[in-house]
């Protein structure tokens, strides 16, 4: 039953194969963000030994630096067709869950970022799928060496505990409780941000990451399921992060990527009330749900395209900076112009000079990059795209001391 039928076996390879197609131009076309290059270069995380270890096996490139979170990432599209199948019947709606998946553009994102979003999604679709095939024993072993993967999976262990205490599971109660107090001890706990609110800020975002007229529908579904309908595990874990991730925006600022990728997974079941509404209903009185999924599947369409082919966007910016992924691009083009220019060495602002750095170019005080030109400059660096100017740079020549 739940084993690949040969024409879903074809359109899931299919799906994976369109996606890594669009993931690897993303990364032809990205360069390495600050934010990234601190996780490179100065932490020590799974993260950080997980890029490492990949550059250090395919060399010090965008494509090695992001290959393991684009495998996490297929990893999780077979998981979510494996986890769809106990909730959805029909073959062609667990390739319809899928598709919704793949193309939720917070999804689409962290499959290159580098990020533990992938590796947290990853994580959790197996211990869901785990949970659900009774495989007790591989999911108590998986869930405690989760502690050394990222902090984010508190989350996953409050949620086992809620899941645990109301279906009277004795074992996941008392498991989940010795996991938090673990994982706390380990990370710790930050309440220190002053209060303030960021509610409509951490809705809004929570909006970029399904795209804003699928997360109403997400939120519909996940309160229904809470007055009406049977709780599985994975709603569980879904409504928990979002209602945890909700709580705390009342009083800080938060990682989203340390929540949703917890509510992410819970797409079967959005899709098992949206199909069981459309289902009931006589064909002439479809016609809502047909033009509220039609709507949706054409902005996920829409923004997946814009998330893999942001580069085009800069035609339409007046003010190139203000593009939503600016940070991730110019670096990897400035170092390829310095090097051109046999300049391997260069004093610049903290942030471009970390990004450089993982082109090869280091710091030294022999030539010196600034956004002003002056009359020092012996040579002026122009980023375009497209034949369209997005940021110039000045390289100055120093007098040694």
């Amino acid at each position: 039953m739940r084993s690949f039928p040969t024409t879903n076996r074809l359109l899931l390879s299919l799906i994976i194969i369109v996606d890594i197609s669009f993931l690897l131009y993303s990364i032809s076309n990205i360069s390495i963000s600050y934010k990234e290059a601190i996780i490179f270069f100065d932490e020590r995380n799974f993260v950080h030994y997980l890029a490492r270890f990949s550059t250090f096996l395919f060399g010090q490139n965008d494509f090695a630096l992001r290959l393991p979170f684009m495998l996490f990432h297929v990893g999780s599209i077979i998981l979510m067709y494996k986890v769809s199948a106990f909730y959805l019947k029909k073959d062609i709606d667990k390739i319809i869950s899928v598709l919704i998946f793949t193309m939720l553009p917070g999804v689409a994102s962290s499959a290159i970022l580098v990020n533990s979003a992938s590796v947290v999604i990853f994580f959790t679709l197996l211990v869901v799928y785990l949970f659900l095939n009774k495989k007790e024993n591989l999911y108590s072993l998986l869930l405690p060496l989760l502690i050394f993967v990222d902090d984010s999976f508190l989350t996953l262990y409050l949620a086992l505990f809620i899941y645990g205490f109301f279906k009277k599971d004795l074992f996941m109660t008392i498991f989940s409780v010795m996991l938090i107090f673990v994982s706390l001890y380990v990370y710790g706990f930050d309440l220190t941000n002053n209060p303030k609110v960021y509610f409509f800020n951490t809705f809004a975002v929570y909006g970029l990451i399904f795209s804003p007229l699928l997360f109403l529908y997400f939120s519909y579904a996940m309160y229904r399921i809470l007055i009406k309908e049977e709780k599985s595990l994975i709603w569980y874990i879904s409504f928990v992060a979002l209602c945890f991730s909700i709580t705390l925006s009342f009083r800080k600022i938060i990682l989203i990527e340390d929540f949703a990728p917890f509510v992410v997974i819970a797409i079967p079941l959005m899709l098992t009330i949206f199909l069981k509404s459309y289902r009931i209903r006589l064909p002439e009185l479809r016609i809502f749900h047909k033009s509220y999924a039609a709507i949706i599947f054409a902005s996920l369409i829409l923004i997946f395209a814009f998330t893999h082919l942001n580069k085009y966007l800069y035609l339409y910016f007046e003010n190139p900076s203000k593009h939503f992924a600016y940070k991730y691009h110019i670096a990897k083009e400035l170092a390829r112009e310095l090097k051109e220019s046999d300049i391997n060495e260069v004093k610049t602002d903290k942030k471009m000079q970390k990004r450089l750095e993982f082109y090869a170019i280091m710091p030294g005080n022999l030539y010196e990059i600034k956004d002003e030109a002056n009359p020092n400059n012996m040579k002026s660096v122009t980023i375009s795209y497209f034949d369209k100017p997005i940021k110039s740079f000045y390289v100055s020549k120093l007098h040694k001391l």
